[in-house]
């Protein structure tokens, strides 16, 4: 199968030059059109499934690390996750996070010499997923590449001094008052998130990633990009012959998918 490589940049131009260098770097490997921003990245990437991704952290729509988790999340599960290489201007701070992280990165304008550096690794990494490898091999691989960005998305935000207690939920001219330990589970619905507890369904105007910051994560777990239920109230976690995890809930009927960037989670003591 030939190598095939998608770049997501929103600026043409800086598109262009890394392409131009990963062209020098590593002839063999096959660009793929690039992706405007992290939409079209998201659903190119799932559509073409290529062998490594460069995605730009700042885009319009979702940024690199958002792109990043929904096509982890969505990538088909009979093949190995693409390799990630995150191209940021941030500064020398923000890169310490990327390092301690373990996610590779190449820093704009591109360097042909760091660049050259990045390919050489993700070569190496690639030769370990070779048909005459172990799969155990690709399997810690894949394993790796979740746990580094399970890092990296669990830096991004910093948690409130003191975790919500209550939620407070618009209801025509009133305010309900929802004890946090009444929700079963957040899910998130555009600009909105859902919050559902085992009798009522609210909809409160504030986004998941807004709401994050404010929860307890040793109460609260997330299990998608979308997805956050309330640890105790889950019963059981079941695996379907795809292999997928799916969480029974005390006190809703519908079962939730957990991704498989969050199935690590869900372990048997």
């Amino acid at each position: 199968m030939p190598l095939t490589a998608l770049i997501a940049e929103d600026e043409p131009l800086l598109a262009q030059a890394l392409a131009a260098e990963l062209a020098r770097a590593w002839p063999a490997l096959q660009l793929l059109p690039p992706a405007i921003d992290g939409d079209d990245a998201v659903e190119r990437a799932l559509a073409d499934t290529p062998t490594l991704l460069f995605l730009d952290i700042r885009m319009p729509g979702r940024t690199g690390l958002e792109a990043a988790q929904a096509i982890v999340e969505d990538w088909p599960a009979n093949k190995p996750l693409p390799l990630i290489v995150f191209v940021t201007a941030y500064d020398q701070y923000a890169l310490q996070a990327f390092e301690a992280s373990a996610v590779d990165y190449v820093l704009k304008p591109v360097q042909p010499a760091r660049l050259l550096a990045t390919c050489e690794r993700l070569q190496a990494l690639l030769a370990q997923r070779e048909p005459a490898a172990a799969d155990a091999a690709a399997t810690s691989s894949d394993e790796a590449l979740l746990a580094r960005l399970r890092g990296l998305l669990g830096g991004t935000e910093t948690p409130a001094a003191a975790p919500l207690q209550l939620i407070q939920v618009g209801v025509g001219s009133s305010i309900h008052m929802v004890p946090i330990d009444e929700v079963v589970y957040f899910e998130a619905a555009d600009k909105y998130v859902r919050v559902l507890t085992a009798t009522h369904e609210h909809l409160i105007r504030m986004s998941l990633r807004e709401l994050l910051p404010q929860l307890d994560t040793q109460r609260f777990w997330q299990v998608h990009r979308g997805t956050v239920v309330r640890a105790s109230a889950i019963s059981q976690a079941q695996r379907d012959e795809a292999g997928r995890l799916h969480l029974l809930l005390r006190g809703r009927p519908e079962q939730l998918i957990v991704s498989r960037l969050y199935a690590p989670r869900f372990k048997s003591m």
